[in-house]
């Protein structure tokens, strides 16, 4: 008789963590499905400004050119939820426990059709001095490089993260789950370093 319930104790106990793992499985599908949804998007509003001095001998400024437009970066930030595994996730009953992956930027544009030249404000040509085409494209470039140097202080983590949350407790909440908890296993913002040396000014 011992015997009998101990071998119904494992088969119960077998049971209950196969069901665990098929709604875990349940779950990571439904999750990786939604990566494309885990996005959000951004757009900074860049002021452009450079000045071109002219002068004589080293000392003597003779004329100074200026240069002032307005230019838009988009920014396009996620969770890479295919990455998400079934370790990732623990179901007790009704509750479950979501660990995601960090945030990163998906795409980051500059696009020229952005600029916009002050003309009020802009003196490109002065005293046997002018701003040429090829001085506009290094102000945008450093203006570009200003942007993506401080992605992480614009507060793009913190926004993704919640956009992310909200989403995922709303599907899991569909799944019939009365308590999430979703944490992230980092809170810093993962850039690709080799694209903040190499600005485009391409759509």
């Amino acid at each position: 008789m011992i015997l009998i319930n101990r071998l119904l104790l494992f088969l119960t106990i077998g049971l209950l963590l196969a069901c665990k793992s098929e709604d875990r499985g349940l779950v990571v599908g439904k999750i990786q499905q939604a990566s494309d949804l885990a996005t959000t998007e951004f757009t900074v509003e860049k002021i452009v400004h450079g000045t071109k001095t002219k002068k004589i001998a080293w000392f003597i400024k003779l004329s100074e050119a200026r240069f002032l437009a307005y230019s838009q970066a988009k920014i396009k930030a996620g969770v890479d939820l295919s990455q998400i595994k079934e370790s990732d996730v623990e179901i007790e009953g009704q509750k479950i426990t979501l660990r995601l992956p960090p945030v990163k930027i998906v795409n980051f544009s500059y696009p020229p059709s952005s600029f916009q030249e002050d003309s009020v404000i802009s003196d490109p040509k002065a005293f046997l001095n002018s701003i040429s085409v090829a001085d506009q494209e290094s102000f945008f470039r450093d203006a570009e490089l200003d942007i993506r140097n401080n992605l992480e202080y614009m507060g793009i983590v913190e926004t993704t993260q919640n956009h992310t949350r909200t989403l995922l407790r709303q599907l899991l909440r569909s799944l019939n789950y009365e308590e999430v908890y979703i944490s992230f296993s980092s809170d810093e913002l993962l850039i690709d370093k080799v694209n903040l040396t190499q600005p485009s000014t391409n759509d």
